[in-house]
């Protein structure tokens, strides 16, 4: 497959793991910052396989790991109620709130439609004038175009009865974050590809010289990651710390221009909280005044989301900032399993945990 199998390239994979092995004097700590890195490291076997040169922690690159218990309330709340229809995307249909999921909710009476694009919820919006349709908003800087556009469409079709209950985050405040933590070990980041290719990197320069460590885009196939690696012991043997694209096919100093202005149209930067990880400043998007109709929140009357500490035993806030391994939770593979997930992380497809849980067997070893 043209594209594809290239960047899965058996032989050039144990090229590169050479490579890092040679050139790694000791062994670094390097955080994978996108939950679809961690999978793509642990189905080809890169983590294995490097085991002995490099430490991979995992990072907070996960959205539906990082929506917040209270958010997650307010979305059930709202699908309860017998003229709202709540669309969400499949992954967060089995995301545990405080008592219950969407997918809980859904059984029990509430309406909940799984759609695959912001827009599907427009159409159907579009398609139902009789139900106020809400869509739940979550993602990284790669889905908030596209809910942004979908607020412009409902716009210019002058719906009445379409909104969004907003949970968008950014990725580098996130980052700053866990360099700010006290026993933080994390030398070097690779970047997510998808964000930069919205987002550009440019704006890693500043956050490089001031916590110098190496930040290293790349892309999710083998040879793509490998890449990424290899570039981080490069500047960490070196002493060197840079920003660095391993992933230029697809990203842009500048990133996607048009992308950008969409969201600068539609959202403002916020505080916002994070599951797991707490307040984190400027970490996410809000709607602007001009598009508050298109709030759900405020349409319905809701109390901005309660601030609720993960009562369960799932150690998700360690593992997502890169102080923990899955398997080193106790509950992992027992009490905590796909099928009876005590938090996030275990549900979710981009799950740290999911991902430990489902590649045990490595595959380039």
């Amino acid at each position: 497959m043209k594209y594809l199998d290239e960047y899965r390239d058996r032989d050039q994979a144990h090229q590169w793991i050479t490579r890092i092995q040679r050139l790694a004097s000791r062994r670094w700590v390097l955080m994978e910052v996108c939950g679809g890195q961690t999978h793509s490291l642990l189905k080809y076997g890169i983590e294995s396989a490097l085991k002995d040169d490099i430490e991979l922690v995992h990072g907070p690159g996960c959205p539906v790991c990082v929506t917040p218990i209270g958010v997650l309330d307010q979305a059930q709340e709202l699908a309860r109620q017998p003229d709202i229809t709540l669309c969400s995307f499949g992954d967060m249909l089995r995301v545990p709130g405080s008592t219950s999921s969407l997918l809980q909710t859904r059984a029990q009476g509430g309406t909940v439609k799984m759609v695959y694009s912001p827009l599907e919820a427009v159409s159907f919006a579009e398609q139902h004038p009789e139900r106020q349709v809400v869509f739940f908003a979550v993602g990284f800087e790669t889905t908030t175009p596209a809910t942004a556009l979908a607020v412009l469409q409902a716009h210019q079709l002058c719906l009445k009865n379409f909104s969004l209950l907003v949970h968008h985050v950014r990725v580098q405040p996130a980052m700053e974050a866990i360099m700010q933590l006290p026993e933080v070990r994390v030398q070097a980041f690779l970047a997510a590809g998808h964000v930069c290719t919205v987002m550009g990197y440019d704006t890693y320069a500043s956050f490089v010289e001031k916590y110098q460590v190496p930040v290293v885009v790349t892309g999710f196939e083998p040879l793509d990651l490998l890449a990424g690696i290899h570039e981080c012991i490069r500047q960490l043997e070196s002493g060197n710390a840079q920003t660095s694209n391993q992933y230029p096919r697809s990203v842009r100093l500048e990133g996607n221009l048009s992308a950008r202005q969409l969201i600068d149209q539609v959202y403002e930067v916020n505080d916002q909280e994070w599951r797991g990880l707490g307040e984190i400043p400027e970490s996410g998007y809000r709607l602007r005044a001009k598009w508050e109709q298109f709030n759900a929140g405020k349409r319905f009357g809701m109390m901005p989301a309660k601030v609720q500490n993960d009562a369960s035993l799932c150690q998700a806030g360690e593992v997502l900032s890169g102080q923990m391994r899955p398997t080193e939770c106790p509950s992992f593979g027992k009490a905590c399993t796909p099928e009876t997930p005590m938090g996030a992380p275990m549900v979710s497809s981009e799950g740290a945990c999911a991902a430990y849980y489902r590649y045990r067997l490595p595959i380039i070893t």
